[in-house]
């Protein structure tokens, strides 16, 4: 069984269908859905959109809410988020809206109602930072861009 937790949904005039939903037991993040007014939005190539939920939430301190693309839009069409993954914070209270860009090779349209993306909770960290002269050495070091191979 999954852990649980409870969370505030806030819902917007502009809201209507189903409440954010996970699609089966072990889904790590639930969809969210379009609302569009009714009207489909097209995303031409190379082109974004935000795109409105009429969802808040009520993050408890100590999480987010990362919002990622849907995994069969992006393979198939290349409709991805484009800040993947956009972080809502604990202390934001308005509407959650989902920048979707697409990356693919067609105009891409969103109907009103469509699953646009998938949210995840998450736990984070914040950092204490300290001043410090010398890291400790790795066998990578400053290699970055690659330097590890392909293979």
């Amino acid at each position: 069984m999954a852990n649980k937790m409870t969370m505030k949904i806030k819902t917007w005039p502009h809201f209507k269908g189903a409440l954010p939903a996970y699609q089966s037991v072990g889904a790590s993040g639930f969809d969210v859905r379009a609302q569009l007014d009714g009207k489909p939005m097209t995303l031409k190539v190379g082109q974004r959109a935000m795109v409105p939920t009429a969802l808040s939430f009520e993050i408890p301190v100590g999480f987010e809410i990362q919002a990622r693309p849907r995994s069969g839009w992006a393979a198939k069409q290349g409709l991805t988020v484009l800040n993947t993954p956009g972080t809502i914070d604990a202390d934001y209270r308005g509407e959650v809206k989902i920048i979707l860009v697409n990356l693919g090779q067609e105009d891409v349209v969103i109907q009103d109602q469509d699953r646009c993306a998938q949210l995840v909770i998450a736990p984070i960290f914040q950092a204490e930072f300290t001043i410090a002269t010398e890291l400790s050495n790795t066998e990578r070091g400053e290699g970055g861009f690659g330097s590890t191979g392909k293979v």
